[in-house]
Protein backbone atom coordinates (compact mmCIF):
# COMPACT_ATOMS: atom_id res chain seq x y z
CA UNK A 1 0.00 0.00 0.00
CA UNK A 2 1.17 3.35 -0.92
CA UNK A 3 -0.64 6.00 1.29
CA UNK A 4 0.92 8.74 -0.42
CA UNK A 5 -0.97 7.34 -4.02
CA UNK A 6 -3.93 6.41 -2.08
CA UNK A 7 -4.13 10.36 -0.21
CA UNK A 8 -3.90 11.88 -3.79
CA UNK A 9 -6.85 9.89 -5.31
CA UNK A 10 -8.72 10.85 -1.59
CA UNK A 11 -7.83 14.35 -2.39
CA UNK A 12 -9.10 14.35 -5.96
CA UNK A 13 -12.34 13.48 -4.72
CA UNK A 14 -12.84 15.52 -2.11
CA UNK A 15 -11.93 18.53 -4.55
CA UNK A 16 -14.43 16.89 -7.27
CA UNK A 17 -16.99 17.01 -3.95
CA UNK A 18 -16.51 20.83 -3.87
CA UNK A 19 -16.23 21.64 -7.86
CA UNK A 20 -12.54 22.69 -6.85
CA UNK A 21 -11.31 22.61 -9.75
CA UNK A 22 -7.35 23.68 -9.17
CA UNK A 23 -7.07 21.23 -6.61
CA UNK A 24 -8.32 18.71 -8.84
CA UNK A 25 -5.53 19.88 -11.27
CA UNK A 26 -3.50 19.48 -8.99
CA UNK A 27 -3.60 15.67 -8.65
CA UNK A 28 -2.86 15.26 -12.68
CA UNK A 29 0.20 15.06 -14.45
CA UNK A 30 0.11 17.32 -17.69
CA UNK A 31 0.34 14.24 -19.70
CA UNK A 32 -2.80 12.99 -17.72
CA UNK A 33 -5.40 10.99 -19.99
CA UNK A 34 -8.96 9.70 -18.67
CA UNK A 35 -11.42 7.52 -20.24
CA UNK A 36 -14.76 6.71 -19.15
CA UNK A 37 -17.72 4.90 -21.29
CA UNK A 38 -19.07 8.01 -22.70
CA UNK A 39 -16.15 10.15 -23.21
CA UNK A 40 -13.89 7.31 -24.33
CA UNK A 41 -10.55 8.80 -24.06
CA UNK A 42 -9.91 12.53 -23.26
CA UNK A 43 -5.97 13.60 -23.37
CA UNK A 44 -3.75 16.15 -21.67
CA UNK A 45 -4.43 18.18 -18.45
CA UNK A 46 -6.07 21.22 -20.09
CA UNK A 47 -8.23 19.05 -21.90
CA UNK A 48 -9.57 16.56 -19.47
CA UNK A 49 -9.77 19.64 -16.67
CA UNK A 50 -12.31 21.06 -19.50
CA UNK A 51 -14.33 17.72 -19.64
CA UNK A 52 -14.43 17.91 -15.61
CA UNK A 53 -15.78 21.40 -16.03
CA UNK A 54 -18.35 20.22 -19.20
CA UNK A 55 -19.48 17.67 -16.64
CA UNK A 56 -20.01 19.66 -13.45
CA UNK A 57 -22.00 22.36 -15.36
CA UNK A 58 -24.40 20.17 -16.85
CA UNK A 59 -25.02 18.00 -13.79
CA UNK A 60 -27.12 19.74 -11.36
CA UNK A 61 -25.86 19.70 -7.52
CA UNK A 62 -23.24 16.99 -8.50
CA UNK A 63 -22.98 15.02 -4.58
CA UNK A 64 -20.02 12.10 -4.57
CA UNK A 65 -19.10 10.15 -2.35
CA UNK A 66 -16.11 7.36 -2.47
CA UNK A 67 -14.54 4.40 -0.72
CA UNK A 68 -12.36 1.53 -1.71
CA UNK A 69 -9.50 3.25 -2.10
CA UNK A 70 -5.88 1.71 -2.53
CA UNK A 71 -3.03 2.26 -4.74
CA UNK A 72 0.64 0.55 -4.54
CA UNK A 73 3.59 2.60 -5.99
CA UNK A 74 1.93 2.73 -9.92
CA UNK A 75 -1.66 1.94 -9.77
CA UNK A 76 -4.91 2.92 -7.81
CA UNK A 77 -8.14 2.47 -7.87
CA UNK A 78 -11.45 3.84 -5.93
CA UNK A 79 -15.22 3.06 -5.85
CA UNK A 80 -17.04 6.27 -5.76
CA UNK A 81 -20.78 7.53 -6.31
CA UNK A 82 -21.84 10.55 -8.51
CA UNK A 83 -25.50 11.92 -7.56
CA UNK A 84 -27.10 14.56 -9.99
CA UNK A 85 -29.82 15.83 -12.14
CA UNK A 86 -28.87 15.00 -15.38
CA UNK A 87 -29.78 18.77 -16.77
CA UNK A 88 -30.88 17.56 -20.55
CA UNK A 89 -33.83 15.20 -19.12
CA UNK A 90 -34.46 16.60 -15.59
CA UNK A 91 -33.81 13.16 -14.14
CA UNK A 92 -32.14 12.32 -11.18
CA UNK A 93 -29.29 10.00 -11.62
CA UNK A 94 -26.89 8.05 -9.06
CA UNK A 95 -24.01 6.52 -10.83
CA UNK A 96 -21.67 3.68 -9.57
CA UNK A 97 -18.20 4.28 -10.64
CA UNK A 98 -15.21 2.04 -10.29
CA UNK A 99 -12.33 4.19 -10.84
CA UNK A 100 -8.42 2.89 -11.81
CA UNK A 101 -5.53 5.41 -11.98
CA UNK A 102 -2.32 5.16 -12.53
CA UNK A 103 0.73 7.19 -11.02
CA UNK A 104 3.96 9.08 -12.73
CA UNK A 105 6.00 11.53 -11.10
CA UNK A 106 3.63 11.63 -7.34
CA UNK A 107 0.64 12.69 -9.52
CA UNK A 108 -2.38 10.70 -11.54
CA UNK A 109 -1.28 9.68 -15.23
CA UNK A 110 -4.05 7.36 -16.18
CA UNK A 111 -7.46 7.93 -15.05
CA UNK A 112 -10.29 5.25 -16.23
CA UNK A 113 -14.17 5.11 -14.70
CA UNK A 114 -15.85 2.27 -15.52
CA UNK A 115 -19.53 1.83 -15.12
CA UNK A 116 -22.99 0.17 -16.74
CA UNK A 117 -23.78 2.83 -19.75
CA UNK A 118 -27.19 0.93 -19.70
CA UNK A 119 -27.84 1.30 -15.90
CA UNK A 120 -26.94 5.25 -16.69
CA UNK A 121 -29.03 5.97 -19.66
CA UNK A 122 -31.84 4.55 -18.02
CA UNK A 123 -31.86 6.69 -15.18
CA UNK A 124 -30.16 9.85 -17.21
CA UNK A 125 -32.71 9.12 -20.19
CA UNK A 126 -35.72 7.91 -18.98
CA UNK A 127 -37.91 5.52 -21.00
CA UNK A 128 -38.20 4.62 -23.84
CA UNK A 129 -34.89 6.02 -25.02
CA UNK A 130 -33.07 4.54 -21.95
CA UNK A 131 -34.46 1.57 -21.66
CA UNK A 132 -35.02 0.52 -25.08
CA UNK A 133 -31.84 2.04 -26.74
CA UNK A 134 -29.38 2.21 -24.19
CA UNK A 135 -27.40 -0.78 -25.01
CA UNK A 136 -27.45 -0.41 -28.93
CA UNK A 137 -24.11 0.45 -30.29
CA UNK A 138 -26.20 3.12 -32.42
CA UNK A 139 -27.20 4.75 -28.88
CA UNK A 140 -23.72 4.40 -27.47
CA UNK A 141 -22.40 6.79 -30.74
CA UNK A 142 -25.09 9.24 -30.76
CA UNK A 143 -24.15 9.53 -26.66
CA UNK A 144 -20.54 9.76 -27.35
CA UNK A 145 -20.94 12.14 -30.10
CA UNK A 146 -22.48 14.74 -28.69
CA UNK A 147 -20.55 14.09 -25.42
CA UNK A 148 -16.93 15.16 -27.75
CA UNK A 149 -18.99 17.93 -29.57
CA UNK A 150 -19.80 19.56 -26.28
CA UNK A 151 -16.35 19.10 -24.93
CA UNK A 152 -15.10 20.66 -28.26
CA UNK A 153 -17.26 23.51 -28.07
CA UNK A 154 -16.68 24.27 -24.31
CA UNK A 155 -15.08 27.17 -23.04
CA UNK A 156 -15.00 27.87 -19.15
CA UNK A 157 -15.99 30.85 -18.04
Amino acid sequence: MNDRHVALISAFYDALGRADFAAMESCYHPDVSFGDPIFLEVEGRERVMRMWRLQLGVRDGLRSTYGDVTADDHTGSAHWTARYTFARTGREVSNEIDALFRFEEGLIVRHHDEFDFRRWSKMALGKPHGLLFGWTPLWRKSIRDRAAQQLDEFRPA
